[in-house]
């Protein structure tokens, strides 16, 4: 497997239940990714061989494998000031790498490029019979998505205390525990309690206490359980550090979710909940040490920041019910705010191309295109919202960026959207997809072809492009939340 992969959970009888990760077997793509290696270091020997190169990527690459966008040629990117947008691949995860190595790896919970796109060549069917290579059972329940570095996944999990050991711990107990698994035949290879306490508050039924996906540089795995802290673990599963930054207040119980953000030596935490006190802060990766911490005036939200690059400052963009902001990772200063979402805001969102895409789907239905070339300020009733598309947009998955196109379902229905990234032109919409009822999981892309999973147990298999075209249904024994 190079970067795809399935979570989910399912119960046992009426006591028990397991999370249930699946692995499906994939080959290894041909890596045009070699010769952009290649390429930026042209770029960085000869000042003059940047046109080239750019033009050497537009027409050597398909859209399926595109260059990571912290390399893209863009408005934003002057050649005499900018270089170092170009060569710095390091951005998204913070470690020293190759760009090819980065895009091998699922670092964080939206893949390496942070728009649902995984790169390699998965089957397009399996079953329990087929193209099953290994299922491996995980005690207690966790709704994150598990992350994948070189031959190990690790995953976050919440087991009710004393359920596997001699522990008389008082009623309601979880163990919150990050988990590492051998990739090739799913063995578990260490499990790390990092704290055990009782939950101040209940999660809704379709909601995990342990629901925040964690992130890796590649050197650490920071394990972020929301109201039961952020935890830095080593690659042997040894705390590091741990932070705690209070408790959340979530209405109605839905629950905790949102996933820290990497900026190269800096974790970004956004603390939106309804308790009155929301901020975001940005937390040293190697110390747990604040650097800095925002007050915000918003209710609970439950994206994780999205992490880009303008004019050789990196920002945080965070999205909001009342305005959505983009932060000076620096200094937390905010650079442009921008209201129009709804309320409840779950979908994270997708830089690409020096336009950023926010979308929620709660009360309302709403999905932006952004350019961030001149962003600043309020941005309300300004040419940098290219478009806007206010139908059928998503509640709790987020949105799928492959190729031309941004794909995203109808609240948490199996129906589907897609448009052209560039115009918001729609390609189809409202389309129902058979076999398919609910969707939480955020859909994924890899080898031309678009990947659904439903609550049900089955995983629609599509072509990606403008046109609607099913190529596979996919059932397993499980329930997919993630």
């Amino acid at each position: 497997m190079r970067s795809f992969g399935l979570s989910a959970h399912a119960k046992v009888g009426k006591a028990t239940v397991l999370y249930q990760i699946t692995y499906v077997s994939c080959g290894r793509a041909v890596e045009s990714r070699a010769v952009y290696v290649q390429i930026i270091e042209m770029m960085k020997r000869c000042h003059s061989l940047c046109l080239f190169a750019a033009l050497i990527v537009c027409v050597t690459s398909p859209l399926s494998a595109r260059i990571h966008p912290a390399l893209l040629l863009t408005d934003d990117c002057e050649t005499s000031s900018d270089l170092g947008l170009l060569v710095d691949v390091r951005l998204r995860f913070g470690q020293q790498t190759s760009p090819a190595k980065q895009v091998e790896d699922w670092a964080s919970w939206r893949g390496p490029v942070g728009s649902g796109e995984a790169f390699g060549s998965p089957p397009t069917e399996w079953s329990e019979g087929k193209n099953l290579k290994w299922k491996s059972a995980i005690p207690g329940l966790g709704c994150s998505t598990p992350i994948a570095w070189k031959d190990r996944i690790y995953l976050t999990t919440a087991v009710a205390a004393g359920a596997d050991d001699d522990d008389k711990a008082a009623s309601g107990t979880l163990d919150f525990r990050v988990l590492c698994i051998r990739r090739s035949d799913g063995d578990l290879i260490w499990s790390r309690s990092v704290i055990k306490t009782v939950p101040h508050e209940s999660v809704h039924a379709t909601a995990s206490q342990a629901s925040n996906s964690p992130i890796t540089d590649g050197q650490r795995i920071y394990a972020h359980f929301g109201s039961r802290g952020i935890y830095c673990l080593d690659m042997s599963g040894k705390v590091v550090w741990s932070k705690q930054l209070g408790k959340m207040t979530i209405k109605h119980k839905f629950g905790e979710g949102s996933s820290p953000a990497l900026a190269g030596d800096v974790l970004i935490v956004n603390w939106d909940h309804d308790g009155g006190s929301s901020f975001i802060c940005a937390l040293n990766k190697k110390s747990g040490k604040q650097i800095w911490r925002k007050e915000r005036e918003e209710g609970a939200t439950w994206a994780t920041p999205a992490i880009t690059k303008v004019r050789g400052k990196t920002i945080a963009i965070v999205p909001a019910s009342g305005k959505s902001c983009a932060y000076n990772v620096k200094n937390g200063k905010v650079i442009w705010s921008v209201s129009g979402l709804t309320s409840n805001v779950i979908p994270s969102p997708i830089v690409s191309e020096g336009v950023a895409y926010l979308m929620s789907g709660y009360r309302g239905t709403v999905l932006q295109a952004i350019k961030l070339s001149g962003a600043k300020g309020d941005l309300d009733d300004t040419k940098n919202i290219l478009w806007t598309h206010k139908r059928q947009t998503s509640y709790v998955p987020s949105a799928l960026l492959y190729g031309s196109y941004i794909y995203f379902l109808r609240n948490t229905n199996a129906v589907l959207s897609c448009l052209d990234n560039r115009t918001g032109a729609p390609a189809y919409e409202g389309q129902r997809i058979a076999g398919l009822r609910t969707i939480y999981a955020s859909p994924v892309a890899a080898n031309e072809h678009v990947y659904l999973l439903s609550r049900q147990g089955v995983t629609k298999v599509i072509k990606a492009g403008g046109t609607y075209e099913e190529v596979a249904s996919n059932r397993l024994d499980d329930q997919f939340d993630a």
